[in-house]
């Protein structure tokens, strides 16, 4: 959420996270991930936020899970399914396309097979067709889809066995490796170290818990100048 008051709700240095304590347990991390406003977490880091270029494709949905990588050159479907076999429950589909944004990895056969693996949602650095099937799914089951647009062109069954699975890639300008936490809503896609995230999560909670008080103050009229943090 927009932090537009009190400098006091981030107690670390602005643009780095404050120090961790023990690193929580992953479910844990994550379930207190999803009690948070993706948003908030830009007042407290700099580094791991996708380009406003990827876009969710499926609105109104929220992802939060853990990256399963892969490299795909040659527009090449047979490296994504592959790919799908890989994913593991609660694990995001986070695909890197070599610079093509003009072939589509991902329609509705591909949203289905990563459901029927337990995915908690996809990635891409390019482009995704049958917008229209997946937004039918929004029906609770709806799997969250993030990419660069859409397109009827797509990949082909080349099966040129250049792709890379498992490994650090890039998507939106941001490096995503095997096990970050990848978070997307309708505002954009955070990718973050386990680490990194467990530095900012309270703070993070801590912060979305003290603006409805903020903005009740400036509903009923309080003084800006007592509620807007100036920097004093």
């Amino acid at each position: 959420m927009e932090m537009s008051a009190a400098g006091t709700l981030a107690t670390g240095t602005p643009g780095q996270p404050a120090e961790p304590a023990a690193l929580p347990e992953l479910p844990e991390l994550l379930d207190r991930l999803r009690r948070v406003s993706f948003p908030t977490l830009g007042h407290f880091l700099e580094e791991g936020f996708c380009s406003s270029e990827i876009r969710a494709v499926v609105p109104g949905v929220r992802m939060v899970g853990v990256a399963s990588t892969a490299r795909i050159p040659d527009a090449d479907a047979v490296a994504v399914n592959h790919a799908l076999l890989r994913l593991q429950p609660g694990e995001v589909l986070v695909l890197d396309m070599d610079g093509d944004r003009q072939h589509a990895p991902v329609g509705a056969v591909t949203s289905a097979a990563a459901r029927a693996r337990g995915a908690a949602g996809i990635l891409v650095d390019g482009p995704v067709t049958d917008v229209v099937e997946l937004n039918t799914a929004n029906d609770g089951g709806a799997l969250p889809v993030f990419a660069r647009g859409t397109t009827c062109l797509t990949t082909k069954r080349h099966a040129s066995g250049r792709a890379e699975f498992g490994i650090p890639v890039s998507v939106g300008g941001a490096t995503v490796r095997p096990g970050d936490i990848v978070l997307g809503d309708d505002n954009g896609v955070v990718v973050l170290a386990p680490e990194v995230a467990a530095a900012v999560v309270l703070q993070a909670v801590e912060s979305d818990a003290a603006e409805p008080n903020i903005l009740s103050r400036i509903a009923a009229g309080e003084p800006l100048e007592r509620i807007l943090y100036l920097g004093q």
